[in-house]
């Protein structure tokens, strides 16, 4: 057998250092290290150490401990249920806790980066994933391969949403196809400019080198082009929690006909710092991402989405098995199928208010669709996903 050319080895050792000087980039010092039984390492690093101090722009950035103000109704919520222990935490939590004065960062392994299209695609989505339910153009919205179920609201100035979202474990055909739930805060035009914050839960055996579903953020202020990335792959976020990890797996998630698990998501404007927070469950406030990140959501948002999302890449010519939510039809409901409930948005006096004109979307409802209702306890709700290919979804 022939040995390598000197120019696959040059190339080959470029790239490995590339990779080196990556992980040291992004793996910060630890003060403590805890080994999750689904084999990730939860690294407690100091939080003026975190990835979001890397950039020039945050240099001389004080660090907001807290959000001056709550959306109205959320701190009751909050004084009422901290007692209660919270049903849903992570997987790492069998293993330890962080210490006060760091923060949870899943460390990213050398595997991580070189299943990657190229180190610096890394931790970014690909260019136009965003549902386009205005779009007159059906060809135009799922060029990218990416399908969608959401509900929406538009028209108006947005300064949160919140959703209670049901955890599932979706299966993925490809190792690049993915399947997440999540809400999305967007502002600005569907061009080059969208402004978008999000976060759910996702699988994502590119990204995360697994099955496992995974709590996520995302950002970005230029439509995915060249600014934003999950969790806390960039500068961007600032985490002042200790004890949830950003991309680490959910535990426990729901089962077929057994018992259901979900977790709470809310998103907020604060009015007088601008800054936008991340709150998980009643009482784990996350972090923020700065206003100066953005441009038109510096001032507020346009349009909420909450929903799912899957990557359809058509592998075999045919439409992809990769399953959203738990897989199943929102008509077999509760237990069955996945669902968003009490979805609320925030408005321009910081209450939590039920969305007027929640209108629904999806690009082909027999491989994933969405159907809405409200009452009762759960308000505002809609239940959606499905199986992709089957024999109405060739």
């Amino acid at each position: 057998m022939a040995a390598p050319s000197t120019a696959s080895r040059s190339s080959s050792s470029t790239q490995n250092l590339e990779v080196q000087t990556q992980l040291k980039l992004l793996n910060k010092p630890a003060v403590k290290s805890i080994r999750s039984p689904d084999g990730d390492i939860i690294d407690c690093i100091e939080l003026a150490h975190q990835p979001a101090f890397d950039h020039p722009l945050f240099k001389d950035h004080k660090i907001q401990m807290a959000p001056n103000f709550h959306p109205e109704r959320a701190v009751a919520e909050s004084k009422v249920s901290s007692k209660t222990k919270p049903k849903i935490t992570q997987l790492w939590h069998l293993n330890g806790r962080c210490p006060e004065g760091t923060i949870p960062v899943r460390r990213t392994k050398e595997d991580d980066l070189l299943r990657a299209s190229s180190i610096k695609a890394f931790g970014k989505k690909r260019h136009r994933s965003i549902p386009q339910p205005r779009s007159a153009d059906p060809d135009l919205i799922s060029q990218s391969g990416h399908q969608h179920a959401i509900a929406y609201v538009d028209g108006d100035e947005f300064y949160g949403a919140k959703a209670t979202i049901n955890v599932w474990e979706p299966k993925i055909q490809q190792p690049n196809e993915f399947s997440l739930s999540q809400i999305w805060i967007l502002g600005g035009a569907f061009g080059e400019d969208l402004n978008s914050i999000e976060a759910g839960w996702q699988v994502s055996p590119d990204l995360y080198g697994d099955n496992h579903t995974r709590l996520f953020t995302y950002w970005t202020s230029d439509a995915y082009q060249a600014t934003g990335c999950y969790n806390l792959l960039c500068s961007g976020f600032i985490q002042i929690n200790n004890e949830i990890a950003m991309g680490a797996s959910i535990y426990p998630i729901s089962g077929y006909h057994n018992s259901q698990y979900d977790i709470s998501l809310l998103v907020w404007k604060d009015p007088t710092e601008g800054n936008w927070w991340l709150q998980f469950g009643n009482k784990y406030v996350l972090g923020y991402w700065p206003a100066f990140l953005f441009s038109y959501l510096s001032d507020s948002a346009s349009m909420i989405e909450w929903g799912g999302e899957v990557v359809n890449s058509e592998s075999d010519g045919q439409h992809t098995s990769t399953q959203m939510g738990s897989g199943h039809f929102p008509g077999e409901g509760f237990g069955k199928a996945s669902y968003f409930k009490n979805i609320e948005i925030v408005d321009g006096s910081n209450n939590l208010r039920v969305p007027k004109g929640l209108a629904t979307f999806t690009e082909q409802s027999n491989c994933y669709d969405v159907q809405t209702g409200k009452g009762g306890n759960w308000g505002n709700y809609f239940y959606y996903g499905g199986p992709g290919r089957n024999p109405n979804c060739p």
